[in-house]
């Protein structure tokens, strides 16, 4: 593996950047399900494509070095992967996660994972010592998401990853909102790092997949025996994509974090608004922590409008923003958590949680900051009783 002194560089030339067999500066999408073989009982580098492609190996291989990490696998989506990771642990486990995580992570543990006797609970891994006194034997791992979906809570990675240690626990992180170019989990200590690519990897809204990274050889071989035995696997034409939308990694998070950066001050000024989530802004709670385990505060930003302001009147009146399901890609998204992204958490815990009905979420694209700005201070200023 390929390692370059500035990960910019690794995004574009890192991993199997290039095609052994005819030295394409692309890696071509290899659209077949099965290899010819010369003879049985043969050793053979590729047989069948669920259990390897060259082009999704490619992908793979990037991954794990933009990461740091053992081995890299690719799936059909974000939630595949996580499945993957969390078909590591047997009936009577139980897994601690993070307050307001991704709805999809609480509903696949809820409602299909508890029937096979894996448990979980909810845990704020902003408070240590909350954390530590939640562990019981039956614990066997954590899943972290910092900056968490939807209130961009800061969790102290290495804080989190030296606890889960001391008592055994397996460190998983979702570093789907940061993306290893701002934050790198294994780094500050964790096991495996579990991604969208739907969102900021492949970029564009136009593939879902999901991406592991394993920081022992240990995971890496149990993950791949997963991925192969239960197929979820990424096809060649959506890596591709990933491979592709990797390359501009770099230059578009610059651009989605200083457009996020501008307009989460911006939202900060404005009578209408009662409530700004960013890491970026120097007074939000965990701003110094995610300062140490970041490149900036990221691209996603939640706020709530004030009571003399009406939701209902707010979405139907961006002209410029899309109102849809999703994050991360060029294009500016807005979603209403408590109805869609985390409609499947029921509203008495989603409150407790600190998710209200108010609560807007804003994944900012590279657009010109201004428009957007625009865009938002109209939609505000139309939505007020």
């Amino acid at each position: 593996m390929k390692h370059y002194s500035h990960i910019e560089t690794s995004f574009i030339h890192g991993g199997i950047s290039t095609d052994e067999y005819t030295g394409a500066v692309n890696v071509p999408i290899y659209q077949t399900s099965t290899y010819a073989q010369k003879n049985i009982g043969t050793d053979v580098k590729w047989e069948y494509s669920r259990t390897g492609n060259p082009t999704r190996a490619a992908l793979e291989s990037l991954i794990a070095e933009l990461e740091v990490g053992d081995a890299g696998f690719a799936f059909g989506s974000g939630m595949a992967a996580l499945t993957a990771v969390i078909s590591l642990f047997k009936s009577g486990d139980k897994i601690l996660i993070s307050s307001n995580v991704y709805g999809g992570t609480y509903r696949v543990l809820d409602k299909i994972f508890s029937n096979f006797g894996i448990t979980y609970q909810i845990t704020d891994t902003t408070d240590l010592k909350a954390f530590e006194e939640a562990i019981t034997p039956e614990v066997k791992a954590v899943i972290v998401e910092t900056p968490a979906n939807p209130l961009l809570t800061i969790t102290d990675l290495q804080a989190i990853a030296q606890i889960a240690h001391r008592h055994s626990l397996k460190a998983i992180a979702d570093n789907t909102f940061m993306t290893p170019y701002l934050q790198r989990p294994l780094e500050h200590g964790f096991d495996i790092v579990v991604h969208s690519a739907t969102k900021y990897i492949g970029g564009h809204s136009d593939v879902v997949a999901g991406l592991v990274v394993t920081k022992e050889p240990e995971d890496s071989q149990k993950i791949a025996f997963i991925q192969n035995a239960t197929g979820g696997v990424a096809g060649p034409f959506d890596s591709f994509l990933m491979i592709r939308g990797i390359k501009t990694l770099a230059v578009r998070m610059d651009r989605h974090a200083q457009n996020a950066q501008d307009i989460a001050e911006y939202l900060q000024l404005h009578n209408g608004v009662k409530t700004v989530y960013y890491p970026g802004l120097a007074g939000f709670k965990g701003h110094e922590i995610h300062k140490k385990q970041a490149k900036n505060g990221g691209a996603m930003i939640s706020f709530e409008l004030t009571e003399e302001y009406d939701i209902k009147k707010f979405f139907p009146s961006l002209k410029l923003i899309t109102l849809a399901e999703s994050l991360g890609g060029v294009e500016s998204l807005v979603c209403h958590p408590a109805s869609m992204t985390h409609a499947s958490i029921p509203r008495e815990l989603r409150l407790k949680l600190g998710i209200t009905d108010n609560l807007i979420r804003l994944s900012v694209g590279i657009e010109n900051a201004s428009d957007l700005i625009s865009d938002l201070k109209q939609a505000i200023d139309s939505s007020r009783i």
